[in-house]
């Protein structure tokens, strides 16, 4: 997006010279080698990452809880070219954390379910959560500690389709593993559905470092600045009433069991003790 934008300034400005307007062509061409340092240069790309990723964990903190919900976002998938889908180049990462984080939960003892969310976004033929589940499962997880949610065609979705599925497992942890440079925004649509989970980032962005512009940094640039405008217009729909109303927490107590239930009064003069 930002070299585009770079590559109108210059087209502009080549236009302008042609009809003889010189001085609006420097300007337009002026601006172009601005937004091409701006955007190519380390310094403003990197700012805009820190702002995502800076205090994000790499792994969970603190003990895991008897029944433990992992969340992992898909990040697209890929047809190869024997007609199988894989999963996309960005979400290996992802992926591998959340097998990792599954293995330092499932050695303590206690009950883990992996919740795999993400549908068919990129329209190649097959969901990410079973094309996810299905390498996940190769790397040692077993299946039926997986929870597939297929539907999802967005974070948004992501988060509203998780949380049936929460509600019917009883979590009393809930971790969530995405891309750094992803989770603030993941985290706040969750929060709205009334998901609170602990932050697990995948991966890490950085920004390169030279004297001339870099494709590299225009392309974290524009990353970093898609996650930053959603975040802004997930307030916006908020301010303006277009979201749907925030649900109440999830609930992290132990589930209920038959023996905590209130046998029903005898009579209508019948009290409850506590």
């Amino acid at each position: 997006m930002s070299l585009g934008v770079v590559g109108v300034l210059v087209l502009l400005g080549l236009v302008l010279a042609w009809r003889g307007s010189r001085r609006t062509a420097a300007i337009a061409l002026g601006l172009a080698l601005g937004v091409l340092w701006v955007v190519g240069c380390r310094p403003v790309p990197q700012r805009l990452l820190d702002g995502l990723q800076d205090g994000l964990p790499a792994r969970v903190e603190g003990a895991w809880a008897p029944r433990n919900a992992i969340i992992l976002l898909g990040a697209g998938t890929t047809r190869a070219p024997d007609g199988t889908v894989e999963p996309s180049f960005y979400a290996y990462g992802r992926i591998a954390r959340a097998a990792a984080v599954y293995r330092q939960c499932h050695v303590t003892g206690n009950d883990c379910k992996l919740l795999i969310s993400g549908g068919d976004a990129v329209h190649s033929g097959r969901a990410e959560a079973p094309v996810y589940g299905d390498l996940l499962a190769a790397m040692g997880v077993p299946r039926g500690d997986m929870i597939l949610e297929s539907r999802s065609l967005s974070t948004w979705q992501n988060a509203r389709f998780s949380r049936p599925l929460l509600d019917a497992y009883h979590p009393q942890k809930v971790v969530l593993v995405t891309s750094g440079m992803h989770m603030r925004r993941a985290l706040l649509y969750f929060a709205h559905f009334g998901i609170h989970p602990e932050p697990v980032r995948a991966d890490l962005l950085t920004a390169r470092q030279g004297w001339l512009p870099k494709t590299w940094n225009a392309l974290v640039f524009d990353l970093a600045l898609h996650e930053y405008l959603g975040q802004l217009q997930f307030r916006y729909y908020n301010l303006t009433g277009k979201n749907p109303p925030p649900l109440p927490p999830l609930s992290l107590a132990p589930a209920p069991t038959a023996a905590a239930t209130v046998a029903p009064a005898r009579s209508s003069s019948a009290t409850v003790q506590e």
